[in-house]
C-alpha cells in the first residue's frame, strides 16, 4: 500500500500539542510580551526603591555633576600642586563663584524692591485702563471683584499658607543636606574617582569586569559630555537672555538670566517657562509691547537652542533625537517631578551609549 502524502506545511509555522492552533505571531508577541512586562517590572522596582532613598539618589546625581565640572580644572591645577589641595582649591573655587553669583542677585533685588513695587502697581493699573477701553471694555466692577476675591481666598487660606511656609523651611534643611553630601561625595570623586571604579571593577567576577568597564567609561564619557555641554547652552542662553532683558529695561533682569541659566538644565521645556516668567514680569512693568517683545524671544532663543546650540555642542556628545528627548523629559517630569525632568535626558544618553559600547565591543571580539 502506497503511503499517504504528507500534509502540507503550515503557513503559521510548526504545529504541536496545546500550541496547535495558535498563530505563529501570537505565540511570538506573547514571548515578547511577558518579556517586556518583566523588565518594566524591574525598572518599576529600581524606581520604587531610588524613591525611598530619593535624597541619596540626588545627592550622588549631583556629586557627579560637581566632579564633571571641575574635574579638567583640578587635572589643571594638580600639575603644580598635590591633587589634594587641587581638588581644594577648585571646590572653595566654585562655591565662592556660586555663592558671589547668588549675592549679586539678592543685592540687585534689594536695591529694585521699592521702585518695583510702584512700577508693578503702575503696571497693573495701565493694564486695567487697557482692559476696560476699547476692544475689551470691562467693566471697573470686574476688577473691584477680582481684587476682593483674592484677599477673601488669601485671608481664608492663611493657616495654609503659614503652614506650607514652615514646610519650606524644613524643605530647605533637607536642600542643605543634599547638597552638603553632594560635595561631600564630588570630593571623593575628583580625587580618587579612578581607583573606587578599579575597586569596583575587581570585587565582580573576572568574566564581567570587562563589560563592566568599558560600560562604566562609556556612561561616564557621556554623561560629562553631556553636562558640559547643556553647562555652555545654559550660560549662553542666559547671556542671550540677560542682554535682551538689558536693552529692554526690563526690571529684575539680572535675576531673570540666572532663572533662564538653572532653566536650561531642562531640555525643550526649562527656557520656555523661565522666559514666560519673564514676559509677565515685563507685562506689569513695561506693558503689552515690551511684553510681546519678551514673547518673541522666547521663540527666537527657542530656534537657537534647538537649531544650533544642541546640534553643534551636544551631538558630539548625546546621539539622541529630539522625539526622545522629549518624551524623556515629559516621562521624567511624571514620575519624579522636576528632578525627574532634570535626570532623565543624561540618563537616557548614559544608558544608549552603554549598549553602544558593549554592542561594539561583542561585534568587535575575537
Amino acid at each position: 500500500m502506497p503511503t499517504p502524502p504528507d500534509p502540507p506545511a503550515s503557513p503559521l509555522g510548526p504545529l504541536s500539542g496545546g500550541d496547535a492552533r495558535v498563530p505563529r505571531v501570537l505565540r511570538t508577541a506573547a514571548a515578547y510580551s511577558w518579556r517586556i512586562l518583566a523588565v518594566g517590572l524591574v525598572v518599576r522596582a529600581a524606581f520604587s526603591v531610588l524613591g525611598q532613598y530619593q535624597r541619596i539618589a540626588v545627592a550622588v546625581f549631583l556629586g557627579m555633576v560637581i566632579t564633571a565640572v571641575l574635574r579638567p580644572v583640578v587635572s589643571v591645577f594638580a600639575r603644580v600642586m598635590p591633587r589634594g589641595l587641587a581638588v581644594a582649591a577648585s571646590l572653595v573655587g566654585g562655591i565662592v563663584l556660586v555663592l558671589g553669583a547668588l549675592t549679586l542677585v539678592g543685592e540687585t533685588v534689594a536695591a529694585q524692591l521699592t521702585g518695583l513695587e510702584q512700577e508693578f502697581a503702575e503696571g497693573i493699573d495701565r493694564i486695567e485702563r487697557q482692559l476696560e477701553g476699547p476692544p475689551f471694555r470691562l467693566p471697573p466692577a470686574v476688577f473691584d471683584d477680582l481684587q476682593s476675591r483674592i484677599g477673601d481666598l488669601l485671608s481664608s487660606h492663611s493657616s495654609a499658607i503659614v503652614s506650607t511656609a514652615l514646610s519650606g523651611v524644613t524643605r530647605l534643611i533637607d536642600v542643605l543636606t543634599v547638597l552638603a553630601l553632594a560635595v561631600f561625595c564630588s570630593v571623593f570623586f575628583m580625587h580618587s574617582g579612578d581607583r573606587q571604579w578599579r575597586w569596583v571593577c575587581d570585587q565582580l567576577p573576572a568574566a564581567a569586569r570587562n563589560p563592566v568597564d568599558v560600560g562604566g567609561v562609556a556612561a561616564w564619557r557621556t554623561f560629562t559630555g553631556y553636562t558640559h555641554g547643556i553647562l555652555l547652552v545654559a550660560v549662553t542662553n542666559a547671556i542671550l537672555v540677560g542682554l535682551a532683558l538689558f536693552a529692554l529695561d526690563v526690571p529684575l533682569a539680572l535675576p531673570l538670566a540666572l532663572l533662564e541659566f538653572f532653566a536650561a538644565f531642562i531640555p525643550l521645556i526649562g527656557s520656555p517657562i523661565a522666559l514666560g516668567i519673564a514676559a509677565v514680569v515685563a507685562l506689569a512693568s513695561k506693558g503689552p509691547l515690551i511684553a510681546l517683545v519678551v514673547v518673541a524671544l522666547i521663540v527666537v532663543i527657542g530656534q537657537i537652542e534647538g537649531h544650533l546650540l544642541h546640534p553643534l555642542v551636544m551631538s558630539w556628545a548625546v546621539r539622541l533625537h529630539p522625539v526622545v528627548v522629549a518624551l524623556s523629559v515629559i516621562g521624567g517630569a511624571v514620575a519624579a517631578g522636576v528632578i525627574g525632568a532634570v535626570v532623565a535626558v543624561p540618563l537616557v544618553a548614559v544608558v544608549w551609549s552603554v549598549y553602544q559600547a558593549l554592542l561594539n565591543r561583542r561585534r568587535h571580539a575575537p
